[in-house]
């Protein structure tokens, strides 16, 4: 009989996950100390001790399918550089993303849960990975798009520090499709733009930077009558400046992405239009700790 204070017993001892306790006084019938051996075994209580260390390093890796109508891109993070290039940490981040691609999964609860090479879930997989290199891992985030008219290209950026997917529609088959897809990755890449389009800006983020521009307008003295004429100037300008089809491109300052679209939609025939786009940069949003190494061997000698 496996009761809830045996599970929260191991727990305490291990470190591992309430799940992964549970299994493991299962399969050794309620045997504390080989479940602590099952949990070493499987390197569960290992990675358990190492989860609370910030992952703020790692990968992005991208997947599209040989037709380009499918693609995903995930994030996969750990804590050091050194790992990050680690080859067996790349292979993993590189199947998760393909996983991502082909599967139904729309969290990472549901990505991690999916069996990997047929056997091991992404969780188990890992976990292992995690107990073989010794550092905390997280698969954090993945996108997945999928089009019937149209093609997806994706850009990845500096060794993994930045991955962006481009989706476009067209009625009409073309490799052009890729080709502006591809071009439009490395523009979201190096410009970052917030929001597709002017219809996409939040509405919120509009009007604080109108107040913005309506004070500084105010303070440099600026008559009442013309403020809102400047303010409007200037919104024009963060539309060129956050707004992807209103950008410059960065191929061709005298040139908008819109306008760019609009010479390949008569290359093909038809109208070919952006319908999403996704970035990844890594690490982005997690705070790292700054480690005072110093300090740290100081403790360690007992200085």
């Amino acid at each position: 009989m496996i009761t809830a204070k045996s599970v929260k017993e191991l727990r305490e001892m291990t470190g591992a996950g309430m799940m992964d306790c549970k299994k493991a006084l299962v399969e050794t019938e309620g045997n504390i100390e080989k479940a602590v051996e099952f949990l070493r075994e499987k390197g569960l209580a290992a990675a358990a001790k190492k989860a609370g260390r910030v992952a703020a390093e790692g990968i992005v890796k991208t997947f599209v399918s040989a037709d380009k109508k499918t693609a995903a891109m995930v994030e996969v993070n750990c804590e050091t550089d050194f790992v990050a290039a680690n080859e067996e940490f790349v292979t993993f981040a590189t199947k998760v993303a393909e996983l991502a691609a082909n599967t139904s999964a729309t969290t990472v609860e549901e990505l991690v849960a999916e069996k990997m090479d047929g056997e091991a879930t992404v969780t188990e997989a890992l976990t292992a990975l995690i107990a073989k290199l010794g550092e905390n891992m997280t698969v954090r985030r993945f996108v997945k798009f999928n089009i019937e008219n149209g093609a997806i290209a994706s850009y990845i950026h500096g060794g993994g520090r930045i991955g962006v997917m481009v989706e476009v529609a067209c009625n009409v088959e073309s490799d052009v499709l890729e080709e502006v897809a591809r071009e439009v990755c490395m523009q979201v890449a190096a410009a970052n733009p917030l929001f597709l389009s002017k219809e996409q800006v939040d509405n919120e983020a509009l009007e604080k930077e109108k107040e913005i521009y309506r004070v500084q307008a105010l303070n440099e003295g600026k008559p009442e009558n013309i403020v809102e004429k400047m303010v409007m100037g200037r919104i024009q300008k963060y539309y060129k400046e956050v707004c992807l089809l209103d950008q410059a491109w960065v191929k061709d300052g005298d040139k908008s992405i819109a306008k760019f679209l609009e010479e390949k939609s008569k290359e093909v025939g038809s109208p070919i239009t952006i319908t999403r786009y996704a970035r990844f940069e890594r690490g982005e949003g997690i705070e790292k700790v700054e480690e005072d190494f110093a300090a740290e061997v100081a403790k360690t000698m007992g200085m």
